[in-house]
């Protein structure tokens, strides 16, 4: 099973090469491996260079992330789909787990994982759990999703037409929706399968998710409209609130999960704060 990695990049040469070799640096037998770089001047394109064929190259000019991807896997032959951010990165043996799952389940067309959270020196943070994705639960914004870690076949992607390339902010999100309302099916597996930095100048670090921002709101209201068919109504906070109970009361795995996430935040924060205590 041919897996093809899209990365994109934009003047991200201080990550740059921590996530290329995640990715070169797979046990899995046949991955293809593409990024896209729209006109980087930091030295990202001589770092891309240096990988020689390892690598399939888009150098072009996109207007914006999700048409780089577009363009990235335009330019791919696998079977199996997956992005990962410049600044983010695979952990080993990652995609033999994503191989085996999608091998031992012919029937799923999305397979999402778990992983972490980093800073921009690389330290681990809390652990990623991702819930069920269902149309009206993403129209409602209570679905939990890691983008690092979700793989998905190429039908699936071709069937809905990849991206939408004007979304500036949460194409991610949007693209699980049209593969949701197609007749995608999705599973999850407990395994961690990435790393998810966030820093200042990246989408999440610098605020661009933001529930108050003019931009994030709009992306939300096109996708309740396209989930449900009709606009969000003053009174759709009560069923946001409904939904966020639901998610919670229909997935005891996710629960299960957070709460093993947390405690396991809650040690290493405390085994944390003993090692500086004893260093000082």
């Amino acid at each position: 099973m041919r897996i093809s990695v899209v990365t994109i990049s934009c003047n991200q040469a201080c990550f740059l090469r921590e996530c290329i070799d995640s990715v070169l640096g797979q046990d899995h037998e046949d991955v293809e491996y593409i990024v896209v770089d729209p006109g980087s001047t930091d030295g990202s394109r001589e770092i891309i260079e240096a990988y020689g064929s390892s690598i399939t190259r888009v150098f072009e000019p996109d207007c914006g992330p999700a048409e780089g991807l577009n363009k990235g896997f335009a330019a791919a032959t696998g079977d199996v789909f997956g992005f990962v951010n410049s600044d983010d990165k695979l952990l080993p043996g990652a995609l033999t787990r994503v191989a085996r799952s999608f091998a031992s389940r012919p029937d799923v067309d999305v397979i999402t994982g778990c992983g972490y959270f980093i800073d921009a020196e690389g330290r681990g943070q809390r652990r990623i759990v991702p819930s069920k994705i269902t149309p009206w639960l993403l129209a409602h914004g209570v679905v939990t999703v890691f983008q690092q870690g979700t793989f998905f076949r190429r039908s699936s992607f071709e069937q809905v037409k990849g991206f939408n390339s004007e979304n500036t902010i949460a194409w991610d999100g949007e693209l699980l929706l049209d593969m949701a309302l197609s007749g995608a099916r999705f599973a999850r597996i407990s395994h961690d399968l990435a790393l998810f930095r966030v820093h200042g100048s990246s989408i999440t670090g610098s605020g661009g998710h933001s529930s108050g921002s003019q931009t994030y709101r709009a992306y939300r209201e096109r996708l309740f409209l396209n989930a449900t068919g009709r606009n969000r109504r003053k009174t759709d906070w009560a069923l946001d609130r409904v939904a966020r109970i639901v998610k919670y009361a229909s997935d005891p795995a996710y629960v299960v999960g957070r709460i093993r996430a947390a405690c396991d935040w809650s040690r290493r924060t405390r085994r944390e704060s003993a090692t500086k205590r004893d260093a000082t």
